[in-house]
């Protein structure tokens, strides 16, 4: 399982798939479920995998894309202005590199840029600089030599470059997009393995669109599939760094998947969380169980879609998530493919059930 996870966070996170423009991910599950079961997409995108069989419908589910920037504006000098897809931190984004998805499928290298600190006034320093003060050069001289030459159009899709890198730390890696290439790997990897099991119940597998820009995908997603149930897998940032007590680390990285209970987007369905923490107590997966005061998932959508969708959000801490450079242990992920396995093998008829039985 590792090798197979190695090799599709590599593939995953090396994808060009910013909000609204998911298609290399979505070509990735297509690639690897073509023989696990029957593929569509709702309009927005939003691709399945569907293992038609009797009992509950079981949605396990990941979003495709990744924050990033879409071309705004190309200046008559050649250098391109742009707006952020998603929660983007400024501080993090000056002097990194980022691929321009032209209109042939060129992707054209650049670089963030802003006016030179050396040219700032010391109150200037002081002060942050806004998307609107800064430009991505990629060494074109005119605004017709972006155009003609580089082929790039206002409204082109921008993603952050960093390749996928083993690190010194045994189990750790770096790489941009684990927020959600985790999950989508974790979904290809569950399908992978519970298409042979003998489970009761219909699993549905899943990537979303544009939840970093408002759980959009999602919606869609759920009215398409209509689930009686979702497993959703994200990359939700770790809290063991500098600046946090260690005692309330929920996130820490190595010490297995991540089981959320509540964000202000959703509460968790309280009879599945508890299922999904003694199955992992059962089979000794790692894991550690958070309440977070801000974030959200595609849950928050989820959950209060047709009648309501009971939901558990299981996930896999990266550290820095939102930038160019973030960073997993590999051994939390195979907790989070393992846990999302041994769940969906529970989720008979009853059990299902009993997770709305309010009356």
């Amino acid at each position: 399982m590792r090798a197979k996870a190695l090799s599709l966070l590599e593939e995953l996170t090396e994808a060009h798939s910013v909000s609204g423009h998911e298609d290399e991910v979505r070509a990735i599950f297509v690639d690897e479920l073509t023989e696990v079961g029957e593929l569509a997409t709702d309009k927005n995108g939003s691709v399945i995998c569907a293992d038609p069989k009797e009992g509950p419908r079981v949605l396990i589910a990941g979003h495709m894309d990744e924050v990033g920037f879409m071309v705004q504006n190309i200046t008559q000098d050649g250098f391109i202005q742009f707006v952020t897809l998603g929660g983007w931190w400024n501080q993090v984004m000056l002097a990194q590199r980022v691929q321009i998805l032209n209109s042939k499928g060129e992707k054209i290298i650049g670089v963030i840029g802003t006016k030179p600190v050396h040219f700032l006034t010391s109150d200037q320093r002081k002060g942050t600089i806004g998307v609107e003060q800064m430009f991505i050069d990629i060494g074109a001289s005119t605004r017709r030599e972006v155009e003609h030459a580089f082929h790039i159009t206002i409204g082109d899709p921008i993603a952050p470059w960093s390749p996928f890198t083993p690190m010194a730390k045994a189990n750790h890696y770096m790489a941009k997009a684990f927020d959600n290439r985790v999950g989508m790997a974790g979904v290809i990897q569950s399908a992978l393995k519970l298409v042979n099991s003998d489970h009761p119940n219909e699993i549905v597998f899943a990537g979303s669109v544009q939840e970093e820009v408002g759980l959009r995908g999602a919606r869609t997603l759920a009215n398409f599939v209509k689930p009686d149930v979702a497993i959703i897998l994200e990359g939700p940032p770790a809290d063991d760094t500098p600046g946090f007590n260690p005692w309330e680390s929920q996130g820490k990285l190595g010490e297995g998947v991540q089981i959320r209970l509540y964000d202000p987007s959703a509460i968790g369905n309280p009879r599945l969380a508890k299922l999904a923490i003694e199955t992992a107590l059962e089979k000794d997966i790692p894991h550690q169980v958070t309440v977070r005061r801000s974030g959200g998932t595609d849950a928050g959508a989820f959950h209060q879609a047709n009648q309501g969708i009971p939901c558990v959000v299981l996930g896999v801490p990266a550290r820095y998530i939102h930038s160019h450079n973030s960073i997993i242990d590999i051994e939390d992920y195979l907790a989070m493919v393992n846990l999302t396995i041994a769940l969906a093998e529970k989720l008979d008829k009853g059990t299902v059930e009993s997770l709305t039985r309010f009356i």
